[in-house]
């Protein structure tokens, strides 16, 4: 069986959408990052990076990197629903997109989110994050034209956790902006919510991005590590 550390305001609801959409069994053990628990003696000693998530494998390893995680349990459970085989001529298209997240859109989110990790003074918080915001929208830009070309999914007429992964970084921004914005990924957004299995996760998202917009307002240094 596997095992997922993960918690609220960790991209743990990812890779728990996979195991969830595979019928995989697994277990999910909540890591508080609001108190610092990812980085304890404790949580050291399963991931060195102090990072969230971690997947332990029934092999016992630790795994880790939301995208890879996703990744490696699609294609060890063969959930070729969510991720094309080696051999499908989507395959392609699906890692390039896949790695543009994590690469240009996630990456830039961390910054968004957690700008007192790229400061050196509290002044400068406003600034890195202003910054961070216009390159997630470029980048989105792209997507809106990818997805306006051959959608309405990253893959045209078919679903995968692409999707799901581009809709989960939109659910952390200003939803209604973004969408109004770009309505190819309004129109993705709205898809990737009819399905049952991701409208929990994507409501349980937007309920977090919302309360750490709170939280950022009380203490603009930053709430989480």
């Amino acid at each position: 069986m596997y095992i997922l550390f993960g918690g609220d305001f960790t991209r743990a609801t990812l890779v728990q959408w996979v195991l969830e959409e595979g019928k995989i069994e697994y277990e999910l053990r909540k890591i508080d990052i609001l108190n610092g628990e990812h980085r304890s003696a404790e949580f050291f000693a399963i991931n060195p990076a102090g990072l969230v998530p971690v997947l332990i494998t029934p092999e016992g390893d630790a795994l880790y990197e939301a995208a890879a995680l996703m990744l490696y349990l699609a294609d060890r459970h063969q959930l070729t629903e969510l991720a094309p085989a080696s051999t499908d001529p989507d395959r392609g298209h699906f890692l390039s997109s896949i790695f543009h997240i994590a690469g240009d859109i996630q990456s830039e989110m961390k910054r968004f989110h957690f700008p007192h990790r790229f400061s050196l003074r509290s002044e400068d918080n406003a600034g890195i994050q202003d910054l961070a915001k216009s390159l997630v929208l470029s980048r989105l830009s792209v997507m809106n034209t990818r997805l306006a070309q051959r959608g309405p999914y990253v893959l045209g007429t078919r679903f995968s956790l692409a999707d799901f992964y581009l809709s989960f970084w939109v659910a952390y921004l200003d939803r209604e902006a973004v969408c109004t914005q770009f309505p190819s990924i309004a129109r993705l957004y709205d898809l990737v919510r009819t399905r049952t299995t991701a409208l929990p996760y994507l409501e349980e998202t937007e309920r977090m991005a919302d309360a750490y917009a709170e939280m950022m307002k009380q203490n603009p240094r930053g709430v989480i590590y």
